[in-house]
């Protein structure tokens, strides 16, 4: 069987090249998914027929049939995999995200497809261990969407509140929270940074006093009175994932329910964590064969 995955950075012409058939998307998972063989998913045998007339494999030890979308996030889909394939490749290789209506549009579906369908991905890109961030580590807020006009930051209402914290030249961690308070923010800094991270770098607000430790030091940057940089200490790195996300909802997705904000900013977590990952299309495709069905029903719900 020929290894198509090793060639790094996939271009558009090359995925339409390689992957234009039902046959040749199938391979590629059955490679991803399989690579020294394919083993039942039900009693893990190896000893396995193919079903020729169909895209499906019968266990000679426990009778099971199964295809290579069984029990993956593909499973029940009757979306053609050339459109999943060109979905996926759309949103990983897009800096700003792309909408389920430009999906519609490229791919020939209904809104309600596309919407779907980008929803199932981001699902898949949802880091469930993410490795803590380390080094000087910076932490900031911002706030999301809103329908009344009125103070913006720390002042604002009827917003969504999101806080990052980003590892200088490392990744990215983003979460929705409830309030701006002391509980919150040092609840999600401890959550997602090394016990011994050198530096935790944030703005003036209160609520992150008392972060730093025997070993951890916190250094601030006061924006009231327009204080940008001290020395090493600076919030700029946060501060660019807060303007890449704010341009993809004003360019790309217009608007976002909060009950569906964690899913984009998993998406956005996973482009900025594998921005320079070669192999990026390829190990989009892996977190989807790992990853359940995310049924429609309790997407909405």
């Amino acid at each position: 069987m020929v290894k198509k995955i090793e060639k790094p950075e996939i271009n558009l012409v090359d995925l339409i090249d390689q992957y234009h058939s039902e046959d040749e998307c199938r391979t590629l998972l059955e490679e991803l998914r399989w690579p020294d063989g394919v083993v039942c998913p039900r009693c893990s045998s190896k000893s396995i027929s193919k079903i020729q007339e169909r895209y499906q494999y019968d266990c000679n030890s426990c009778r099971y049939q199964f295809s290579v979308k069984a029990g993956t996030i593909f499973h029940d889909s009757h979306l053609p995999l050339w459109k999943w394939f060109l979905t996926i490749y759309m949103m990983v290789e897009s800096k700003k995200g792309v909408s389920a209506n430009q999906i519609k549009r490229t791919i020939g579906v209904s809104y309600k497809t596309a919407w779907y369908l980008c929803h199932r991905i981001r699902k898949a890109m949802t880091e469930m261990r993410p490795e803590h961030l380390r080094g000087t580590v910076e932490v900031d807020e911002t706030w999301i969407g809103g329908k009344h006009k009125g103070p913006r930051g720390r002042g604002a209402k009827g917003k969504t509140i999101v806080v990052g914290a980003v590892q200088r030249g490392g990744k990215v961690r983003l979460e929705v929270i409830e309030k701006a308070n002391r509980k919150n923010l040092h609840g999600f800094i401890k959550e997602y940074t090394a016990p011994d991270t050198e530096t935790i770098v944030t703005d003036e607000w209160q609520a992150y006093k008392g972060i730093e430790d025997h070993d951890t030091k916190h250094k601030t940057i006061n924006h009231g009175i327009k204080q940008w940089v001290d020395g090493d200490a600076h919030t700029n790195t946060i501060e660019n994932v807060w303007s890449l996300l704010k341009r993809s909802i004003m360019g790309s997705y217009h608007k976002i329910d909060p009950k569906h904000l964690n899913s984009y900013l998993d998406e956005l977590e996973w482009r900025y964590n594998n921005r320079e990952n070669p192999y990026l299309f390829r190990d989009t495709l892996k977190k989807l064969i790992e990853s359940e069905n995310l049924e429609y029903q309790k997407l909405i719900a």
